[in-house]
């Protein structure tokens, strides 16, 4: 697994509380549109395989969207992830321990509501998620997924995340220039050289 800080969800969504409260709500129109530009192009087939619509909604129940506040879906989280651990280039250890996360934690609602994770409410997902943290491997994997997806909300949507800007709008972030055409990606470049 690569080098990261683990903080706690608490911690997280305290800080991500702070940050929203500095960040404007993104203009809900804008969202909308963006939402139904998203409903109306269809997703990859990958999408549909059970590991990923569940890391997906895991995603959603640790980025939520609110109704001016953009949440994983809006901004590709389970996209970018997807690009950035199926790269032939990145680091095998991450998506290992992703998807020996999703076990667990399938494990985990088998026994406490004989469901999966897809199954439950969303104060049930929640829950599950709160109990998941509580072990260092719990902690260690909810940590991880909340790097991908702030990387999805900060990084150039080039990379498969942050669809138009949206979280750089959010943040009201003025990303650097020049941004990266498509064939010049850090992977893009490795391939490259290889």
């Amino acid at each position: 697994m690569s080098d990261h800080v683990t903080i706690s969800r608490r911690e997280f969504m305290v800080r991500m509380s702070l940050l929203g409260s500095m960040a404007l709500a993104y203009p809900s129109t804008a969202l909308a549109e963006l939402r139904q530009s998203n409903a109306d192009h269809p997703l990859p087939v990958w999408v549909e395989e059970p590991v990923w619509k569940t890391i997906a909604q895991v995603q959603e129940t640790l980025f939520p969207a609110g109704e001016d506040i953009p949440g994983a879906g809006d901004i590709g989280a389970v996209l970018y992830l997807h690009k950035a651990i199926e790269n032939p280039h990145a680091d095998g250890e991450d998506k290992d321990y992703i998807f020996r996360g999703i076990g667990w934690l399938d494990e985990l609602t088998q026994q406490r509501y004989t469901k999966n994770y897809l199954q439950l409410t969303a104060p049930q997902k929640q829950k599950i998620i709160e109990e998941t943290v509580q072990t260092t491997a719990g902690r260690k994997w909810v940590s991880l997924m909340l790097t991908y997806i702030l990387e999805a909300l900060l990084a150039e949507p080039v990379y498969g995340g942050n669809p138009d800007g949206i979280g750089w709008a959010w943040l009201e972030h003025q990303p650097g220039y020049p941004t990266p055409a498509a064939d010049k990606t850090w992977d893009q470049l490795q391939l490259r050289r290889s």
